[in-house]
């Protein structure tokens, strides 16, 4: 990627805009390829979320991450370039597809802010392939139109274009300043009254129907564990809700990251009218100034109805041998197959507990410096899919889980998040869940399955994840 030394907030007119663009158009002639120009500008503190929803299209493409409590959040819409793949090498086609375009990136502007510059927003499915008529393709990676982030106390708005040599800059110009204008002095209720977005709706209500019978493929697997096929075995549940009226997945995101503000809140869509949105609890990578961060999540019991209750429960599941014996399992996978790269992982002996709205977890965080060569992609290669949602040995259970479950899982389980042209990046795994589609939705839960795991103890955790995760959508 190419800085270029202009200050779009010191050159801010039309004219200049125009004159710049034409630069870009010259570039893209002289060297025979598209240029990707992305102009950051730090902007008016934003709710990237109330953004998106204020400028919703069904028929756009969207990505949408916040950690609220950490005031972090970032959102995009539109594509400006765009990349589909599948296979087992997925992640590396899609990282020398990056490489390429951010040799042939030019960026102005405050592109070292915090979340600034041009981001790549990717989601990977759960396996390598996908099934004829599911919604998401195996691995797809877009750059957007426009992005808004923020980091703490700092929003920086992004636009980002595709510029050709036979490109009119008056016309891309015109674009540009009208939606820079427009993120500086952004007002909700302007947007939503140019009809960006759908008009308040009343409660709607549900129907439910589920897939399979989630016992007997417990039951099923807790055999092939004790024929030694496998050690662990991640199953989920799929749950339909039928809606009597057209969903906003949006509208319903807000009230997943009011109740899970120590989780993922997470939108990506398609384009076609599905949005896979969740709160996810689960760090999958990040990679920050050279250091990696990752996590072991597994082992969970509910939350307590007081303080009492719930220390006792958190304890109990700090001494549980069949949630410590799982969870070891998770933290030997992880740490392995990052040393497999390279990496020397760092993480506590023990695991802690993270405490959710209505689930406890034992977590073991890892951290590791990256090695020269190693990039974020090919950590993310290495651990997914983590035991945590596949399986040990990693092979052997992943193989079953279709076969068990009886339903393709997309993007549940799989992975999400974004990548920077510094090489920084942050994905999660697409847990706690749903794929809204017009007036439907369906939602997914599942539960780590090793030797003494009891079908009906996991169909209760499951129903734990899925009662959560209804509530929320439904409090609207």
């Amino acid at each position: 990627m190419t800085i270029l030394a202009l200050d779009p907030a010191a050159n801010a007119t039309p004219e200049a805009l125009r004159a710049f663009l034409a630069q870009c158009a010259a570039v893209a002639a002289r060297t025979g390829r598209m240029q990707l120009v992305s102009i950051s500008l730090e902007v008016d503190a934003l709710d990237p979320l109330a953004v998106l929803e204020s400028i919703f299209e069904p028929d756009e493409p969207h990505f949408y991450a916040e950690r609220p409590d950490l005031e972090t959040a970032i959102a995009g819409a539109e594509v400006a370039l765009e990349f589909a793949t599948r296979g087992p090498g997925r992640f590396a086609a899609v990282q020398r597809w990056m490489d390429e375009v951010l040799e042939h990136t030019l960026a102005v502007g405050d592109v070292n802010a915090p979340l600034g510059g041009p981001h790549f927003f990717a989601g990977f499915t759960f396996g390598d392939e996908i099934e004829p008529g599911e919604s998401f393709p195996a691995a797809r990676v877009f750059v957007p139109r426009w992005q808004v982030a923020r980091a703490g106390a700092v929003t920086t708005a992004v636009a980002n274009l595709a510029v050709t040599a036979d490109a009119d800059p008056a016309i891309l110009a015109e674009r540009v300043w009208r939606a820079h204008a427009k993120f500086r002095r952004f007002k909700y209720g302007e947007a939503v009254a140019d009809g960006g977005a759908f008009s308040p709706e009343p409660r709607s209500a549900y129907k439910t129907d589920e897939t399979g019978d989630y016992r007997a493929a417990v039951a099923r697997a807790l055999g092939r564990i004790a024929a030694g096929e496998f050690s662990k075995i991640v199953l989920a549940r799929a749950r339909d809700l039928a809606a009597d009226r057209p969903l906003h997945p949006l509208r319903l995101l807000n009230g997943l990251r009011q109740r899970f503000p120590g989780c993922y809140a997470f939108s990506l869509a398609n384009g076609h009218g599905q949005s896979f949105i969740g709160a996810s609890p689960e760090r999958l990578v990040r990679v920050s100034k050279g250091v990696l961060e990752t996590e072991a999540l597994a082992g969970s019991i509910r939350r307590g109805a007081g303080a009492s209750e719930d220390a006792a429960l958190g304890a109990a599941l700090l001494h549980s041998e069949k949630d410590l014996r799982e969870h070891r399992l998770v933290v030997e996978a992880v740490t392995g197959r990052l040393a497999q790269l390279g990496l020397a992982p760092e993480f506590p002996a023990l695991p802690g507990v993270r405490r959710l709205a209505n689930v406890q977890h034992l977590v073991t965080p890892v951290r590791a410096a990256l090695p020269p060569g190693v990039r974020l992609l090919d950590a993310l290669a290495a651990l997914h899919p983590t035991p945590a949602v596949g399986g040990t040995p990693q092979a052997a259970a992943v193989a079953r889980i279709r076969e068990l479950e009886g339903f393709p899982r997309g993007l549940y389980a799989g992975a999400l998040g974004w990548l920077n042209a510094r090489g920084g990046g942050e994905f999660f795994v697409g847990l706690r869940s749903a794929l809204i589609d017009g007036r439907g939705a369906r939602l997914y839960a599942g539960a780590g399955i090793v030797a003494g795991s009891s079908p009906e103890n996991e169909f209760a955790e499951t129903e734990l994840k899925f009662n959560a995760m209804q509530d929320a959508l439904l409090a609207r």
